[in-house]
């Protein structure tokens, strides 16, 4: 988990208390799962054909020189 053990995880979740509160911590954590949630509708709902790069050369004229 990005190079996070216990002790770090537990550090932040201390100082994210003492800047929040106990109440505000759970409102926080809600609004967290539901961004997270949007962003993976939204990458699931995003159209997967791009624009591909024109393969076919034999229509192009030749640029030597």
């Amino acid at each position: 988990m990005c190079g996070l053990g216990m002790p770090e995880l537990i550090i932040i979740l201390i100082i994210a208390l003492v800047i929040f509160g106990g109440n505000r911590l759970p409102q926080l954590g809600e609004g967290l799962g539901k961004a997270i949630r949007g962003f993976k509708k939204g990458l699931q709902d995003a159209p997967t054909d791009t624009k591909k790069a024109d393969t076919d050369d034999t229509n192009k004229p030749d640029q030597k020189g």
